[in-house]
């Protein structure tokens, strides 16, 4: 993934410093609450939302255990189609592939529809070491880009950006990307949107090299999608002679028809749409018509180490709509610049540390970013059981290392550290393993409970230091059930 991020702290040092940020926590706590609402009421008109839900989790669940078969089929088809298909396994050979195919065109400028993949492996700043520019067309991306700052949020990049800080952003810095910001400029939201417009429209009208991702991909026809709410999606994928794609492996999808499912369930779970005002599709190229050269660039860079974990390769499953980012109690406090990655929130404290690895300490801290409340789950439109992923990587970060492919099982590889956990865990599973044991323990925490210590000694004190220690109950609940139902101890 990109170096984007390198030198961030890891999550609980950046989390702890943003929650202190009023501005911050409140531009998020606005932005997040409104958006949850309205995506409630847009879900609510839907009968069958639950049915539709399912659907998309078997497709997406169906697609991932083929992949290799529906991969193959979509390469044959955008062939068929005119386009041409490159394979990169990692960043750098992605990075290589577009900035190649770039200079071919002699060009040394390109125009971009919003893409996280472009972001995941460090599109811009590859091209820009090449000497080309590339021009973010999305508002909020554009907004980023402009303001030299990072994305925070996967559907609303600036979401921790207020209104003043974007017209400071424009009257700044406009002139040295080009067009300058109006005269007078004020912080209303239509002299913004007006002021993006008339900068953007030049470069529209110049660019020969369009880049973008999608959000889905037809491996039946070699269709390529991508949704959006503002037109420079629209304008990027048009007008340009040369139009290039970086997409991940995991946005193929079998037939046109899986489509009729989630162009129903993605704008209603992202921007609360019943329909997406702009959703472009092409598949390869048509004479007098759109780009005379399509490029499709299908990215790994981990996605393949995440599909052999049964577990985990539900991450996979996303579709982008940023649904768990708006309902977590975590996401609204810290923001996404805490979590170190172009995947902020719930989604991207399981898929960046599968994608990157959990040797670094951002990555490791990431399991450990979530309450475990299960809001996530209950709002992901392919239901992907993020607490169940984010207990599985915490045992992963706790035993020191990766998943890794012994015969045709995946294990954890066995790590140095954690001594202190792994004692407790072996002392606890040598407790319940023998209920006698259990039993006197049990019995003698309850009557000494008027003697326990309130903080945790040694390293438990970190840990007790913000939270109250559970009070130990005056009998233990075996005592109870014997006194109280007359019935047998279950230990015996």
């Amino acid at each position: 993934m990109s170096g984007t991020f390198v030198g961030m702290p890891a999550f609980p040092e950046a989390a702890h410093r943003a929650v202190r940020d009023p501005v911050l926590r409140a531009n998020l706590r606005h932005a997040t609450h409104t958006i949850r609402a309205k995506r409630a009421t847009a879900v609510g008109e839907l009968s069958d939302w639950v049915e539709l839900r399912e659907a998309g989790r078997r497709i997406k669940d169906h697609t991932l255990r083929h992949l290799d078969r529906y991969l193959l089929r979509l390469e044959e088809s955008v062939t068929a189609a005119g386009g041409t298909v490159h394979w990169a396994a990692d960043a750098a050979e992605a990075n290589r592939i577009v900035t190649r195919l770039v200079k071919e065109t002699g060009e040394s400028e390109v125009v971009k529809v919003k893409s996280m993949a472009t972001q995941e492996i460090g599109l811009n700043e590859a091209l820009e070491a090449e000497g080309i520019r590339a021009y973010e067309t999305d508002l909020a991306e554009l907004i980023v880009q402009l303001g030299r700052d990072r994305p925070s949020h996967i559907l609303v990049p600036a979401i921790h950006r207020n209104r003043g800080e974007i017209r400071d952003v424009f009257v700044r810095e406009m002139g040295a990307w080009g067009r300058p910001a109006p005269a007078g400029l004020t912080d209303t939201p239509a002299e913004l949107a007006e002021a993006a417009r008339l900068h953007l429209r030049e470069k529209f009208l110049r660019a020969k090299v369009g880049v973008s991702g999608a959000n889905f991909m037809v491996a039946e026809t070699g269709t390529l999608v991508v949704v959006e709410s503002e037109g420079n999606g629209r304008m990027c994928l048009t007008l340009p002679e040369t139009l290039i794609s970086v997409v991940g492996i995991e946005k193929v999808v079998p037939t046109w028809r899986d489509l009729e499912v989630f162009l129903q369930t993605l704008p209603r779970s992202s921007t609360a749409e019943r329909m997406n005002p702009y959703t472009s599709m092409w598949t390869g190229t048509t004479d007098g018509d759109g780009p005379r050269t399509f490029h499709l660039v299908l990215l790994d860079n981990g996605r393949t180490d995440t599909l052999a974990d049964r577990v985990g390769r539900q991450a996979l499953a996303c579709i982008r709509c940023s649904a768990c980012l708006n309902v977590c109690p975590v996401y609204e406090r810290a923001g996404g610049h805490a979590y170190g990655s172009v995947y902020p929130g719930p989604i991207g404290a399981i898929l960046s540390p599968q994608l990157r690895g959990t040797a670094d300490e951002i990555d490791a801290s990431l399991p450990f970013a979530s309450s475990l409340c299960g809001a996530c789950y209950e709002v992901c439109p392919v239901a992907i059981d993020i607490p169940e992923v984010l207990v599985h990587l915490r045992e992963r970060v706790v035993e020191g290392g990766p998943a890794v492919r012994q015969g045709n099982r995946v294990v954890l590889k066995p790590a140095r550290g954690h001594a202190a956990e792994r004692a407790a865990m072996r002392a606890a599973r040598w407790a319940f393993a023998r209920p006698g044991t259990l039993r006197t323990g049990q019995r003698l925490a309850a009557r000494t409970r008027r003697l326990h210590p309130r903080t945790l000694p040694g390293p438990g004190r970190a840990w007790s230091g913000t939270r109250d220690l559970p009070a130990v109950p005056a009998e233990p609940f075996r005592d109870w059930w014997q006194r109280t139902r007359g019935g047998k101890d279950g230990a015996e």
